[in-house]
């Protein structure tokens, strides 16, 4: 019998393909992994931000893959381990049945990280998804949930409380809108595109601007003095005092080089509605970014 607090999740999401059904899922294990870690006392140490953050706590019009999280403080011996027991028992709680890796973190790195996974058959019967979607489904596929922590994170970001119903009353510490977008401008900035540029973080650049959401320039002047081989690799220097007016010039050389076709293909899995993204190219993000609304407070 499904738990009647995922009948009210399930409300919003169409069961209607094995698409939809699947990220419905994902989107559900996701949110009741956030109550366990709240259970835990992990919103103590660390706070949500990234893409997931933006869609589950600001309906953000696509859905996220991973879970990201920022330590308030700098912490090189955090450990993700002593989360995996709440984590395991709040899903079980639900109906779901999962097991959790904890990938061994290297000396170089900053990011502690750990895969939820549960079997996809089992875990959509669980939410009532159709028997003729489930049918064709093999019986070993598995569904992931990516969990990261940063445990070197640049500072100077902002964060706020907020509190959620369902499940189950509980709170989330998660960065404000104005550091989520300067996280988000930080990876349209300094991710490594290859052949793949990331079509997800410049849709996501699209809310922002539609919205008329702030960009916490304090926070991306500490994320970019951090970390940035782009700019490194360019030999592009970050000045003292980050201004609208020159990362608008830092944005424009990234237009320059961005593969709309590629950057389209990226992020179509993720959205319901392709004609959001028709108009899209090298001039449309050029009038995006003239359209920005920075917080430039220092």
């Amino acid at each position: 019998m499904t738990h009647p607090a995922l009948l009210k999740m399930l409300q919003k999401y169409d069961l209607s393909n094995a698409n939809s059904s699947y990220d419905a899922l994902r989107e559900i294990l996701q949110e009741i992994v956030l109550l366990g870690l709240y259970d835990a006392g992990f919103f103590k140490y660390a706070s949500f931000y990234g893409g997931t953050a933006l869609r589950i706590l600001h309906n953000l019009p696509r859905f996220s893959e991973d879970l990201d999280f920022s330590l308030h403080e700098s912490n090189p011996n955090f450990d993700l381990k002593p989360y995996e027991e709440a984590i395991i028992a709040t899903l079980k709680s639900f109906g779901f049945d999962v097991s959790i890796e904890i990938k061994e973190k290297n000396s170089t790195s900053a990011i502690a990280s750990a895969f939820i996974k549960g079997n996809t058959i089992e875990h959509l019967l669980n939410i009532n998804a159709p028997k003729d979607i489930t049918n064709k489904l093999h019986k070993d596929q598995t569904v992931k949930i990516k969990l990261e922590v940063d445990t070197n994170p640049p500072l100077n970001f902002q964060t706020e409380n907020i509190i959620r119903l369902i499940p189950r009353p509980f709170s989330i510490n998660a960065f404000t809108l104005p550091s989520l977008y300067a996280g988000k401008m930080h990876a349209i900035l300094c991710r490594a595109w290859s052949t793949r540029p990331k079509g997800r973080d410049w849709y996501d650049l699209v809310w922002y601007v539609a919205n008329d959401a702030e960009l916490d320039l304090h926070h991306l002047q500490a994320r970019l003095s951090q970390s940035c081989k782009y700019l490194q690799e360019n030999s592009i220097e970050i000045s003292q005092a980050l201004t609208k007016e020159n990362l608008k010039i830092l944005l424009l050389k990234r237009v320059e080089t961005l593969d709309i076709a590629k950057a389209k293909n990226d992020v179509q899995p993720f959205i319901k509605d392709l004609r959001e993204i028709e108009l899209w190219s090298k001039e449309f993000f050029i009038t995006v970014i003239e359209n920005m609304n920075v917080k430039q407070v220092f």
